[in-house]
Formats: C-alpha cells, structure tokens, sequence
C-alpha cells in the first residue's frame, strides 16, 4: 500500500528544523565518523535521538551521494543487518518481480526518492545531475540495500516503501521506532 507523500511539503518540513550541533554529535557517535553532508534529522526515536538523517546529495569536496535518507541508528542497523544475513533481500527481490502490486509500489517508492532529494537539493542549492535517476537500495528493479529501504520507510512514513514496511514489520522485535532500545546515548 503507498501513501500519498507530497515531496515538496516533506522537504520543507524537515528543512525546517536542521541538524543540531547536538544532533550531528549523536549521529558522529552512533556511525563512529563525522556525518558528512547531513542537513537534517529524518525521524526520531520516541526518545528524540535520530534514527535516520536526511544527507545532502553532493557532499563537501563535491562528492556526489545518491542515499538522501540514511540509516544511523546503531539498533536499526544491526537488525536490517540480521535480514540481509539471512538471505531475505533474494526473496524481497523476487516479489519486486513477480507481484505486480508490490513492483508497483516499489516503483513508486523510488519515484517518490527522486522528487524527495530534488526538492532537498534545491533548497540547499546542490546539484544531482551527477546522480540522476539513481534512488537508494537498488530500487527501482531489485533489493540490494535494507538499509536504505528502512531509512526511506522511517523520513517519509509508512507506506512510502513497501520493502521498507516489510523490513520493519519483520524486525519489530528487535527494532520498533516506537519503542526507545537507544544503546548510544547523549
């Protein structure tokens, strides 16, 4: 199921409210290095710690960087990491193929990054020619990033990526943004 996310008033929202230098200090010590480009936080936990970050699509020096919505959350990550370990991103590739519904939303869903990370270049004035047409997770064709996949479910909300979705209905347990597991704390 897709939602309707309107990229332009999602960008603007989250630009409102950028990276704190509290902020960008907790996501340097969730990913162990700087967070290089990093315009805002995503979505939170409900404890207000970033579990994702909204990053620039040209880093300083010009490097170009097609994954606007990264993953941080040292919890998060580690239970995408456990679904990729157990062979599941061949399955979610599969039904990317094979169900029409799901290739569909999934298509949607890398449209819906595209329109997002322009909106967020242009505001921040960064260019994307250097990326065009690339999105984040091996959408719109295959699954090869659940990371990715997740982040893009966690800034833009349920129903943006049905990969996502699926990710994070099959790791609630060990991770659930509505449920503070934060080992990284201020």
């Amino acid at each position: 199921m897709t939602t309707t996310i309107d990229p332009t008033a999602l960008a603007d929202q989250i630009l409102d409210h950028p990276a704190t230098e509290a902020d960008i200090a907790i996501v340097e010590h969730q990913l162990g290095r700087y967070p290089r480009g990093m315009a805002a936080v995503g979505a939170r936990c409900v404890c207000g710690r970033p579990l994702a970050v909204v990053t620039r699509p040209l880093l300083p020096g010009g490097v170009p960087f097609p994954t606007t919505c990264y993953l941080t959350s040292p919890e998060a990550v580690k239970a995408a990491s456990h679904v990729e370990a157990d062979g599941v991103m061949q399955e979610y590739s599969r039904l990317v193929a094979e169900d029409e519904d799901v290739k569909a939303a999934y298509a949607h869903a890398h449209e819906l990054y595209l329109a997002f990370r322009h909106e967020i270049a242009a505001k921040l004035g960064d260019t994307e020619e250097h990326i065009e047409g690339t999105s984040a997770g091996g959408m719109p064709v295959r699954v090869k990033c659940l990371h990715a996949l997740i982040a893009q479910s966690l800034v833009m909300g349920r129903g943006a990526n049905p990969i996502g979705d699926m990710v994070l209905d099959r790791v609630k347990d060990e991770f659930d943004p509505a449920v503070c597991r934060c080992s990284v704390l201020d």
